[in-house]
Parts: structure tokens; sequence; C-alpha cells
């Protein structure tokens, strides 16, 4: 059976070292924050200038549609396997969304991975998106029916063991979509492929 091994634990280990460190730095800025101020003195401020709320969520991704390569396929939902890799899709028809990130649509880097290739040549649905140019469309249906256009920037290929960390987050304050297979040699033994395929992509203005 065909595995969709993606890039190394230590990918994942970085990323979410990096988003500890943000939590504690935010934590310390708010309390020290609050221990500076004068509480005797009545203040309307604390809703503005400390806002510990977050904003409202994105709805969920349902259907992933790309119409240059007649895609339209589930999206399952997905976290990190055991061996802290990014779980992959059950089959070689739907594709998985990594619910440990930004939601499509969302501020940051929504990551969506799908098979390539499958067992007795079967075909999978992210055989083709290597035809992927800049300037196509790549479209998120969601669970309440919003349809959420994304404009593809470039694609990148990796090293199974590379740093990625790039494809999981961004800090420009903008919303990304970045689709994630496998090309390359398949090898018997890691039962993975060589090289990892990353379609970057842009939410549409």
């Amino acid at each position: 059976m065909n595995v969709l091994k993606l890039f190394s634990r230590r990918t994942f280990v970085l990323m979410f070292l990096m988003g500890f460190i943000v939590v504690l730095a935010s934590l310390f800025y708010f309390s020290s924050a609050k221990v500076a101020r004068d509480d005797s003195v009545p203040s309307t401020e604390d809703a503005t200038v400390l806002p510990m709320g977050r904003p409202a969520r994105a709805s969920l991704p349902a259907r992933l549609v790309i119409p240059s390569l007649g895609i339209d396929a589930p999206v399952e939902s997905v976290g990190l396997t055991s061996d802290g890799a990014m779980d992959v899709p059950k089959g070689p028809t739907t594709v998985a969304w990594f619910d440990l990130g930004s939601r499509p649509g969302e501020i940051g880097s929504a990551v969506i991975t799908g098979h390539y290739g499958w067992k007795e040549g079967k075909a999978s649905v992210f055989d083709t998106i290597s035809q992927l140019r800049a300037g196509d469309k790549v479209e998120i249906l969601d669970d309440e029916g919003v349809r959420i256009s994304f404009v593809v920037r470039e694609s990148r290929r990796y090293d199974p063991d590379a740093d990625a960390l790039g494809v999981f987050r961004s800090d420009d304050g903008k919303s990304h979509l970045n689709l994630i297979t496998c090309e390359g040699v398949w090898d018997k033994v890691t039962k993975s492929y060589s090289t990892r395929l990353v379609v970057f992509a842009d939410k549409e203005e």
C-alpha cells in the first residue's frame, strides 16, 4: 500500500517549539502589562489594550476544487502520527487538511496533502498537481457552502528531510493554502517517494 510519508519529524518539532515560544512570550507580555498598571484607577482600556480573546475562526474545509485539473475531492482532517509526522488521507481519492494549523481562509498557511500514485497503478487525487502554474485557481468549499478562492504563486520541490517550516507557517499577515504531495522514485524499504512537491497559493483578494 502506498503510504505518503511527508517531511521529517524535525519540521513539526520546530514548528510547535516556535509556536510554544510565541505563546509564552505573549502571556509574559500581557501579565507584565497588567502588573505595571495601577489597578486602583478604574479604566475601560482592558478590552482594547489587552485583548485576550481570539477572532472568530473560519469554517472547516469540506471539498478541494481545482478546476483546471478536474479535481473535486472531499477533505479529511488529520493531525500528527505517532512518530511526529503529518498524517495522510485514508485513500487515493480524498485529501487531508492539517487541523493543527490554520484553516483555509484564515491568516497563515493552511496545508492540504493528497496521495501521488497508488497500488496496482490506481490513480490518486494529486497525480497531476505538478501541472499547476502561477495564476491557476484552487478553491475550498467549506462546511457552510462558502467558496474560498486561492491563486497559485509557485511550486517547489523538497528533499524529505529538508527544513520545511515555511510550508506550515507564515508571518506576512495574509492567507495562504499550500498543497503537498510526493514525486520521484518509490523506495520499497521506506515506502516513500524521493521528493516532496509543494504548491503555494495565496487567497484571492
